[in-house]
């Protein structure tokens, strides 16, 4: 379908901009797509089109960038859909492999996503979205130590040991071990750390040595989070603009990363695909497009590309959709009965 002059103006914007990280013109535009319009009549459609919210103008430059609305819209109704030709080959070459488990193709194709877009890709496993903590048991041990044993409603396990103080009471243990499991059974593991935080001024009540329990609590919860988050291509957010000489919000973005605030912001996306731009708490230079993946015997999972609000949305969904599609039909025929033959009368 032909797009109309503002749409195709706001097109090539979002992409020049999503190339050069600078601010457009109607010069720009003019010179570099050869438009058929007079300057005037680009300036007109470009204050259009910051009216309707879709572009900004910035305040080093005449030109303008698009803003979160531009780039959805960009997402839901420019964008080209066309597959880098070279991620079709790298997954067809590991597709092709023998002997290999669901860990190995997962980890491959998130590393072709990461390498191919240069921005970040996560793979969400299966229980994140919906597993809950379920009971925590301690157990005193010689040396003035102790080892927790975290259990999912899924059965899943977690070990954490940790030295107590000398001076500490067994009996304030117990009172603060039956606080903790009270306040948070039931929650979900992306929660844990945060509500862990919540409680923390409470802990006080219950045992003077509550930091040594905080500490060992906490590592432990995000030791559970990042079982189920894996990382691919963090380095390549190194090289973006926007992070690349911004220390402070390079570091910024890179502790998202590492934390289990990325992987509640993936749990909740919802649909088939999911495209969260710039909205990202403190971090709205950032954004999450996910797709859901439906793996071998198990529930759903996601696999997700995080870059900056600039990154070429077109190439990461399209990679992200076929790399997904593609995954799903191999699990799926490698996981089909073979059919019986009908016995000969």
């Amino acid at each position: 379908m032909e797009l109309s002059r503002r749409d195709l103006i706001l097109k090539h914007i979002v992409e020049h901009f999503i190339k050069t990280a600078l601010p457009v013109g109607s010069q720009t535009l003019i010179q570099t797509y050869e438009l058929n319009f007079s300057s005037a009549t680009i300036r007109n459609e470009m204050l259009a089109l910051e009216n309707a919210g879709l572009l900004e103008k910035t305040h080093t430059s005449s030109g303008r960038i698009p803003s979160s609305k531009g780039y959805q819209y960009y997402v839901n109704h420019l964008r080209n859909k066309s597959v880098d030709e070279r991620i079709k080959q790298q997954l067809q070459v590991i597709l092709s492999q023998k002997a290999q488990s669901v860990t190995e193709i997962i980890q491959k194709s998130s590393e072709i996503l990461a390498n191919m877009t240069k921005l970040a890709s996560v793979v969400l496993g299966p229980n994140a979205q919906q597993e809950k903590l379920m009971s925590i048991q301690v157990t005193p041990l010689e040396n003035n130590s102790a080892t927790v044993v975290f259990i999912t409603d899924s059965g899943y396990v977690e070990n954490k040991t940790f030295v107590l103080p000398k001076n500490i009471e067994k009996d304030a243990l117990a009172d603060c071990m039956n606080l903790i499991n009270k306040r948070l059974r039931g929650t979900p593991v992306s929660e844990l750390s945060a509500k862990m935080e919540a409680i923390k001024p409470i802990l006080e009540d219950y045992i003077a040595e509550h930091d040594v329990v905080y500490q060992a609590f906490t590592q432990a919860f995000l030791n559970f989070a990042g079982e189920r988050l894996k990382l691919y291509g963090k380095d390549s957010l190194f090289n973006q603009p926007e992070f690349a000489h911004d220390g402070d919000k390079l570091r910024k973005v890179l502790t998202l990363l590492e934390s289990p605030k990325l992987l509640n912001q993936v749990a909740k996306s919802t649909g088939n695909v999911a495209v969260n731009i710039g909205d990202q708490g403190e971090n709205h230079d950032l954004s999450i497009v996910s797709s859901k993946l439906k793996m071998p015997g198990e529930k759903e999972s996601r696999i997700a590309i995080v870059g900056p609000t600039r990154m070429d949305y077109d190439r990461a969904l399209s990679a992200l959709e076929y790399v997904t599609e593609m995954l799903e039909k191999y699990f799926e025929k490698i996981t089909e009965k073979p059919k019986m033959e009908g016995k000969s009368k």
